[in-house]
């Protein structure tokens, strides 16, 4: 961000929620790219301890007088606006979802940010379930880009690109797993390059040479040990209004020889 607004943010709950303490996850995702904020809450959350309060500001002018919602999870509390980046974060997965405030549509950042430090205080002294809050249903939330199986070919895209230009893929380990079946694979980018194999850590290939793993979320990520992935290949973020974006095929075949990937 290059203006005051994340200051005056972190300015307002630090003054309101002096006990409480502030870790900062991303500030730099990609406007409007609702998948890649949806993936870094769902891969930042988990380190945290129960009863963390996550706050979620993507998107908030979505709509003329956008919803500011409160979300319970696993014992995690999360507030958003209703514009579908938690269903998106959580796959559907989460239900116990209340309305906090029906904002304006001349609200700013701060004015945000001061209702979820009035909530957080509500919540803290009574809990959730005694805030008064009424019950939301979000309704047509959008849905994550999933990967595209077809015979032995899984069709993904890219959700998330690093500062160090790692490209972070829309499909885990267990969903990899299930179509592979032990199977040989094969990713070849645009000049044949190829990957056949899934690497455990970045420096178990030489450097500048590319590799793929499952990182510490479980989603396939394809890397150059200290090098850009991006760059080098031209992947770029996957977006709705695009009409040509990356695919990347990986297939897998059913001899022992490793299959082609176009």
């Amino acid at each position: 961000m290059q203006d005051a607004s994340l200051a005056s943010v972190k300015g307002i709950l630090s003054q309101r929620q002096p006990n409480k303490m502030l870790i900062d996850v991303a500030h730099n995702i990609e406007p409007f790219h609702m998948q890649q904020a949806a993936y870094l809450l769902a891969s930042a959350h988990p380190s945290f301890e129960k009863g963390t309060y996550h706050i979620v500001l993507f998107d908030i002018f979505h709509q003329r007088e956008p919803n500011l919602i409160v979300a319970e999870k696993d014992g995690h509390y999360f507030f958003a606006p209703d514009n579908g980046v938690l269903p998106m974060a959580f796959n559907d997965d989460i239900t116990n979802i209340w309305l906090c405030k029906t904002m304006d549509k001349s609200n700013s950042a701060k004015d945000w940010a001061d209702e979820i430090a009035s909530a957080i205080e509500t919540i803290s002294e009574g809990g959730i379930e005694n805030a008064g809050y009424e019950k939301h249903d979000i309704k047509n939330a959008p849905k994550h880009t999933k990967p595209t199986v077809t015979g032995n070919m899984i069709e993904c895209q890219v959700i998330h690109i690093d500062r160090f230009e790692n490209v972070i893929l829309n499909i885990t380990k267990q969903e990899f797993d299930d179509v592979a079946k032990g199977r040989s694979f094969s990713i070849r980018f645009m000049r044949d390059d190829e990957i056949n194999h899934i690497s455990e850590h970045y420096y178990d290939v030489n450097e500048g040479q590319k590799l793929c793993r499952f990182n510490s979320t479980g989603y396939l990520e394809i890397a150059i040990n200290r090098g850009k992935a991006a760059s080098l290949f031209g992947f770029k973020l996957l977006r709705e209004q695009q009409l040509i974006y990356n695919t990347i095929k990986i297939t897998f075949n059913d001899s022992t020889d490793s299959a082609n990937v176009f």
